[in-house]
């Protein structure tokens, strides 16, 4: 009997600290994705430079050479500018849910979507650099929060697994 109390207790403090890793995790992820937005428009901005190919072509590039999430970003948007205008297609691709960045990030992102096929080309790369800078400001928030926070809630998951048991017991 004091076996599977131990077991049953053991389980209930080690699935409240992995809440609490995988809540932290959510910080780390932010952070990431958002320097994987900042490669990719540097590389979309690189592409329309010097090559001049459309944009649905880039942004399928571009899904070929980013991570996971960002990849499914640039491949619906590229796919959805079948029948959409580029900056709509940007927009709506920013809408899954799959994205670890919060409301703030996204609008950033869909401030790229104002001239987004619709200006020559200088307005583009302008618009482009311009949005890599704001989501430079966003990466030093969301490092900042992240540093507060993740340690917090590895804490937290831990503290509360603990006091679960010590109720129980």
């Amino acid at each position: 009997m004091l076996g599977i109390k131990i077991i049953i207790y053991s389980f209930i403090f080690l699935s409240c600290s992995l809440i609490g890793i995988l809540v932290s995790k959510k910080y780390i992820n932010r952070v990431n994705e958002l320097k994987e937005f900042k490669n990719a428009l540097n590389l979309f901005k690189t592409k329309i430079r010097y090559t001049y190919e459309p944009i649905p072509d880039i942004f399928k590039e571009i899904s070929e050479n980013v991570n996971s999430n960002i990849s499914e970003v640039f491949k619906n948007a590229a796919n959805k500018m079948d029948i959409l205008a580029a900056g709509d297609a940007w927009n709506l691709a920013l809408k899954i849910d799959t994205l670890n960045i919060n409301d703030e990030d996204r609008n950033v992102l869909k401030n790229l979507s104002k001239l987004l096929g619709k200006t020559d080309l200088q307005g583009q790369i302008n618009q482009i650099e311009m949005t890599s800078d704001y989501i430079e400001e966003q990466i030093q928030k969301a490092e900042k929060e992240r540093s507060k926070s993740e340690r917090m809630y590895r804490t937290l998951g831990m503290i509360i697994g603990m006091a679960i048991v010590i109720i129980l017991v």
